[in-house]
């Protein structure tokens, strides 16, 4: 029996169901801004309530991710995304259920970030990467990613058709149901530990240290926590500023859409930079057009077609930095443990999530406006450019020795 799973489980199978994964998932959690309106005007919430809520989402799901990513390493990514998306189910379902901001804060902030992070789609992605080889690695990861893209332009019309013929609460009880499909899916992943084909001997801890001394990683978590702040930021209040600025929602909707389309190409594109380029240049490209497109939406009058411009333009520039960043680590340190180390980098975007969501909303409440936190976005977009530059991106001594071994 073990011989005939492990027949049909080839790249191909990994590579498909890791891309359905990232698309479910992704696709799923990318709709949550478009329950910002109606949600907090039946409940008479404010919408820093809401950003708060998704702020904890986004800070659990950085938390959660790098034991998700231990327990990978050690027991293969298939049974953690399993039982990810069994709590990503009860957190979305309590969500639909929240009469109050503190059910609220732990179902659709605590129980849905969890689950989001033990069904990540980076959990998916590791084991993609490891049944190819390192010179197709980068582009498997911009597959990977487009797939989650595949989903935001699949699941933002979805979840905003659901909003307007069932309700808001009806529309994501719907969605929760729609997590349990990552459940058949995570089980075509191999199961078990990460296949050790060299003779590498590392341990978790002797990996997490070389990592942290490592300058480039450093900068590389640091950057990262931009990405956070911009993606998580505009996926959530994004639909609200179009409404704002007095245009229809459904540009709200078609914008997110828009941004998931793009991302496909955008992130094909980026793993094929990886390929032929510099990855820590490329990134530093991408955080400078991200402040430069903000820029431009600042400037600009507020028509719909500025609007979802922008959203284009963003979209190529979205989930681009994703195969850049995991291919710096991979290429850095190996995949025995990438798990855990994209983890920790993730934690760092979660956080910078945490704080775009959050502040979002409380600046909002506080202002009647988002342009402090467009304008933050910007500063950030430079800063994350320049913290990239320096980063040495050639494997470290121990990975370079290893690549020398033969394959056992």
């Amino acid at each position: 029996m073990s011989s005939l799973k492990s027949q049909w489980r080839t790249p191909a199978f990994v590579i498909v169901a890791g891309c359905l994964i990232s698309a479910t998932g992704f696709g799923i959690r990318s709709s949550f801004g478009l329950f910002l309106e109606p949600m907090t005007a039946a409940q008479d919430w404010s919408r820093e309530t809401f950003g708060l809520a998704m702020a904890l989402q986004n800070l659990f799901w950085g938390l959660g991710l790098p034991v998700a990513g231990i327990l990978a390493d050690k027991w293969g990514s298939s049974r953690v995304i399993i039982a990810g998306a069994l709590v990503y189910f009860a957190g979305v379902y309590g969500m639909a259920m929240s009469d109050s901001h503190a059910l609220l804060y732990v179902t659709g902030g605590v129980l849905s970030g969890l689950g989001i992070a033990f069904s990540a789609f980076t959990l998916a992605m590791a084991s993609m990467v490891r049944v190819v080889g390192p010179e197709k690695r980068s582009f498997v990861l911009g597959i990977g990613t487009a797939a989650g893209s595949a989903g935001q332009v699949l699941f933002s019309p979805i979840a905003q058709g659901f909003i307007n013929n069932f309700g808001w609460q009806q529309a994501l009880l719907l969605l929760a149901w729609l997590t349990l499909v990552l459940v058949p899916l995570a089980w075509v992943l191999p199961h078990g530990a990460p296949a050790n084909q060299t003779q590498d001997e590392q341990t978790l801890q002797a990996a997490l240290s070389e990592a942290l001394a490592h300058r480039g990683f450093v900068l590389l978590t640091l950057g990262f926590f931009v990405r956070g702040f911009h993606v998580a930021f505009i996926t959530v209040h994004f639909p609200a500023y179009v409404r704002d600025i007095g245009l229809d929602p459904s540009i709200g909707a078609y914008s997110l859409a828009l941004i998931g389309l793009f991302n496909i190409a955008g992130s094909l594109l980026s793993g094929i930079a990886g390929k032929r380029f510099s990855m820590k240049v490329s990134l530093s490209f991408i955080y400078t057009a991200r402040a430069f497109a903000i820029t431009a939406l600042l400037l600009l009058p507020k028509t719909p077609l500025v609007v979802l411009v922008f959203a284009a333009v963003m979209g190529l520039l979205w989930l681009s930095t994703v195969p850049l960043t995991t291919g710096i680590v991979a290429q850095v340190f190996g995949t025995r443990y990438m798990g855990t180390l994209f983890g920790i980098v993730f934690l760092s975007h979660q956080i910078g999530s945490f704080m775009g969501v959050w502040l979002g909303g409380r600046l909002y409440d506080s202002s009647g406006s988002y342009d402090s936190m467009w304008m933050a976005g910007v500063i950030l977009g430079l800063l994350a450019a320049l913290l990239h530059l320096p980063i040495d991106e050639s494997p470290v001594a121990r990975v370079k020795r290893l690549a020398t071994q033969p394959l056992t």
